[in-house]
């Protein structure tokens, strides 16, 4: 249990942080200022202040969240805006002249305010801020300390300066305010989360190929009496080279031609004692389990392999192109997956799992080495990039929607109707959320 626990922790924190990530660099190239980079939701265990951002590590480890200046569904800049844009300059003030020497006050003191008192009286501010910052202060932030220096403490200050608005730092602040980016920025900066989950996979999967994956062979091992393998000859022993003309490298690649023959009659070509021989049978439809521990009815020929297993390794330029094909198949299928899901050919509760069943999975991938759980994450992450372009309100899909709404409307859309689709679609999530708990507990307990 510890194991599965350890794995999903990990794999879900590798994932949530390239997401994450995606968000952030985009973001800061667009000058959007990112007021925290977190892994994990409050309260915060532990943090580290840089370039105007604090990177925090929340004690709830599935999530995280990246935090930009200023809220999307306003429209114009409000007091509070303001007074946190305040806020935050003057927290890198002090962590940058902290890495200077500054010793903040003890107790409740303002470090802030001692700061600004201690600018305001140098004889030579290009000198002071070499000395006490490492660096020259930004405009706002000349502002904010030769306010700060006029005021009995900081608080007071910066509720002045939020209440006035003067004209330079509105302007600083809408130059690095999420909401008063151009249309495309914005559409960028929600896009680079799940896009950057989708890239992810291809390029973890090169590492993976490149390393080497255990196939297992196509060899038999059991031959079920009464299905169409058994009926038709084949022995436990066989290995089997080819199905309908294509050749077949691994119990995978028969398994899943298997399972997408819809019945349809196949031609096996298989060795037996060193010689190749062929037959024509017709797969069953079996119920068989699920990665869920679900069952669902599948095309099979009855037979289980040997647990023969080889090591196959692809040279650079190969797993690349093998990394991309597979990450675009296993993106198809997800894909086809989600419209059956909607279309209701495939039962919810069996298509669905929540974190249990991801720790569980995880866990079981854990155990079978760097390869398994490697594949495991690549499908995790393409499955985290596509759902999230779902046009849900509170998904990035839903934001990227509002946004083609307004490049279509040429404005946004009102205030109170972003508002209602987001509070129905954080209802439908908590909703999703309580349903797939409930379905992971519904299916430990019946086994």
């Amino acid at each position: 249990m510890l194991t599965s626990v350890i794995a999903a922790v990990v794999i879900l924190g590798v994932l949530i942080l390239v997401h994450e990530a995606g968000h952030f660099v985009v973001a800061k190239r667009a000058g959007v200022r990112v007021l925290r980079f977190s892994i994990g939701y409050p309260p915060k265990i532990a943090g580290i202040r840089r370039g105007g951002t604090e990177y925090a590590i929340g004690a709830t480890p599935l999530g995280g969240y990246v935090r930009m200046l200023g809220e999307e569904i306003s429209e114009d800049l409000n007091a509070g805006e303001i007074q946190t844009f305040l806020t935050e300059l003057g927290q890198d003030l002090l962590a940058d002249a902290g890495r200077r020497g500054f010793a903040r006050p003890e107790g409740n003191a303002d470090g802030l305010t001692e700061l600004a008192h201690s600018f305001a009286g140098a004889s030579d501010p290009r000198a002071w801020e070499r000395e006490k910052l490492g660096r020259p202060l930004l405009p706002e932030e000349r502002e904010l300390l030769e306010e700060i220096s006029r005021h009995p403490d900081s608080a007071s200050a910066i509720a002045a300066l939020a209440q006035h608005r003067p004209p330079l730092l509105t302007r600083r602040l809408e130059e690095q305010a999420f909401p008063h980016q151009s249309l495309p920025k914005r559409f960028a900066i929600v896009l680079a989360g799940p896009l950057s989950n989708i890239v992810f996979a291809p390029v973890l999967l090169t590492v993976v190929l490149m390393y080497g994956v255990p196939r297992l062979k196509p060899i038999l091992g059991e031959v079920k009496a009464g299905l169409p393998a058994a009926d038709a000859g084949l022995r436990a022993g066989d290995r089997i080279v080819a199905l309908d003309g294509r050749p077949i490298r691994s119990w995978e690649d028969l398994s899943d031609r298997v399972k997408d023959s819809d019945g349809s009659a196949l031609t096996i070509q298989y060795e037996r004692s060193g010689a190749t021989r062929q037959v024509t049978l017709k797969p069953a439809r079996q119920s068989e389990k699920t990665p869920f521990g679900d069952t669902a009815p599948q095309w099979v020929i009855g037979v289980l392999p040997r647990g023969d297993f080889s090591v196959h390794r692809d040279g650079p330029v190969r797993a690349v192109y093998d990394a991309v094909v597979q990450s675009a198949q296993m993106s198809g299928m997800l894909v086809v997956g989600i419209g059956k899901i909607f279309a209701g050919s495939t039962p919810v509760r069996q298509a669905l799992g929540g974190p249990i069943m991801i720790a569980k999975m995880a866990g079981h991938e854990a155990r079978q080495g760097f390869a398994s759980v490697a594949m495991f994450t690549v499908m995790l992450s393409l499955e985290l990039g596509i759902i999230n372009l779902l046009p849900v309100p509170m998904l990035d899909g839903g934001h990227l929607l509002f946004f083609v709404i307004e490049a279509v409307r040429g404005r946004p859309l009102q205030v109170r109707h972003r508002e209602i689709a987001q509070q129905v679609g954080l209802f439908l999530l908590v909703m999703l959320m309580a349903f797939v708990i409930f379905n992971d507990i519904s299916r430990i307990v019946q086994g």
